[in-house]
């Protein structure tokens, strides 16, 4: 699945620009497949932008802005949404795609983290119990 944002290349506001440049910089730096549609130069891109829009997401003019954002023909939402799912570390679910798998090394060095503490609480209790056989042995 790839998502789809819509976006203006000539875009005259420089709060649209940051707020496109932002969606796509953080699905390139995630490594999430995705594809921008031009609206400025593309008018069937501007077409189906409009026409894909839930009616209850269309600003009170009836034309949304970009950055809106789709996966393949489901839309997922405008930059606010973008921003309020990435807050709540709800990206994922936002997009429609499943969670990325648990790498092997982080949960390798969780597991060594774990072990070591458990290591040293046994050489710990190890040592006590030493200890107090010493202590024993001198009285």
């Amino acid at each position: 699945m790839v998502i789809k944002v819509f976006v203006a290349t000539v875009a005259g506001s420089t709060a649209i620009k940051k707020k496109q440049q932002d969606v796509l910089g953080f699905l390139a730096a995630n490594r999430i497949d995705y594809e921008a549609k031009d609206i400025a130069c593309n008018d069937d891109n501007r077409q189906w932008m409009r026409d894909n829009v839930p009616g209850e997401k269309k600003p009170q003019n009836g034309i949304p802005l970009p950055p809106q954002i789709f996966n393949e023909e489901q839309y997922c939402g405008d930059f606010e949404s973008f921003f309020d799912a990435k807050e709540g570390n709800e990206i994922h679910v936002f997009f429609g795609l499943a969670p990325p798998p648990r790498s092997k090394k982080s949960e390798s060095s969780v597991t060594e983290e774990k072990g070591d503490s458990t290591e040293e609480k046994q050489e710990e209790a190890k040592n006590e119990q030493e200890g107090a056989g010493a202590e024993e042995e001198e009285s």
